[in-house]
C-alpha cells in the first residue's frame, strides 16, 4: 500500500516559539502561512507541520500523489482506493472520502493507541 509523502502534524501552543525551536534543529519553512497559524517545515527528508489551534492531538499525515517535496508523483493510488482497501481490512473510518468524487479528498483513521492518521490527497 503506497500512502505517499509522510509528515507529522504537531498541535503547538505558540507557533512562533515552535518555529524557532525547529529551526534550531535544522528545519526550514517549506510551506504554510504563519499568519494563519500553520507552517510546514523540512529537514532533509523529514517533514513536520506546525498547527496552532487547529486540532487537539498530533496527527500522522500521508499525502497520496506527492513525494516529500510536495511534487506530483507520476503514478499513485487514489485515496478512494486506499480507503476501500482499508475498509475491506476492517479498519474503522473516523471520517471518509466521498467515494463518488474525484481529485482532492481525505479520510481519518485511528491506530489502536488512539493516534489519528490523516490521509490527505491534494490532487
Amino acid at each position: 500500500m503506497k500512502l505517499g509523502a509522510f509528515s507529522v502534524s504537531l498541535n503547538v501552543k505558540d507557533i512562533h516559539v515552535s518555529k524557532e525551536f525547529y529551526e534550531n534543529l535544522g528545519f526550514h519553512v517549506f510551506g504554510g502561512d504563519i499568519t494563519q497559524n500553520w507552517l510546514i517545515m523540512k529537514n532533509e527528508n523529514c517533514i513536520i507541520g506546525l498547527f496552532q489551534g487547529m486540532f487537539e492531538k498530533n496527527i500522522l499525515t500521508f499525502n497520496p500523489g506527492w513525494n516529500e517535496n510536495a511534487e506530483n508523483l507520476e503514478s499513485f493510488t487514489d485515496i478512494r482506493d486506499l480507503q476501500k482497501q482499508l475498509k475491506e481490512k476492517g479498519i474503522t473510518m473516523l471520517s471518509e472520502a466521498d467515494e463518488s468524487s474525484e481529485g482532492p479528498a481525505h479520510f481519518i483513521i485511528e491506530d489502536p493507541d488512539g493516534n489519528q492518521i490523516l490521509v490527505d490527497q491534494h490532487r
